[in-house]
């Protein structure tokens, strides 16, 4: 690695001001998922029908992956992640808009489509996850772990949306591990951009 200043060069500013965007906006995402599986646990529960509220959130909790992945792509200066990034925020709306769809058919409906999103998205982040690995942005391990997990629950919400008794409590456990996911990413990047500092005095 040079030992220039990152700035000094236009694919070092590139990487700091990437590294500066995705910091902020992981960290805000994982702060909001938290919040989200906090007033979803409070609205919903164990209850085995859904409530407005419930679907409220349930449709609002894609819609911030949406935003976050236009807000990720406008960031981005280019790559194959970017495309894969468009295509998760796509995906998001379009699971915002099933979601809104299936809470009218009740609780293993809005299983089933949480399941599928969950498990194509969780896809999606590994594949943004692989190729943002290198030495500007770091190992992503956060982000490959949490899409893998992601990709894992999604199989096992279907399943479990097949059986008798679904409940969509789990939802709650689900967008804290992603919360926590985001957050630890936030903070490797920021150790990441710091390192990088101290290499270059």
């Amino acid at each position: 690695m040079s030992t220039q200043p990152l700035s000094s060069t236009p694919t070092g500013r590139a990487g700091m001001g990437e590294r500066s965007s995705l910091l902020k906006l992981f960290l805000i995402r994982g702060i909001l998922a938290v919040a989200w599986a906090v007033a979803f646990s409070s609205v919903q529960g164990d209850k085995a029908d859904l409530g407005s509220g419930a679907v409220v959130l349930l449709v609002a909790y894609p819609l911030i992956d949406a935003v976050s992945s236009l807000i990720d792509y406008r960031a981005t200066p280019g790559g194959s992640e970017r495309r894969v990034t468009a295509f998760n925020g796509a995906l998001s709306t379009l699971a915002a808009i099933a979601l809104a769809l299936a809470g009218a058919g009740g609780l293993e409906a809005a299983f089933h489509v949480f399941g599928v999103w969950a498990l194509v998205s969780g896809i999606a982040q590994v594949i943004v996850g692989l190729r943002r690995r290198g030495p500007e942005l770091g190992k992503q391990w956060p982000t490959l772990i949490s899409g893998g997990l992601s990709f894992l629950v999604g199989i096992t919400y279907n399943i479990q949306a097949a059986g008798d008794n679904p409940s969509l409590a789990v939802l709650s456990v689900y967008a804290t591990g992603g919360g926590v996911w985001f957050i630890l990413q936030a903070v490797l990047l920021g150790w990441k951009s710091r390192q990088l500092r101290t290499r270059t005095v």
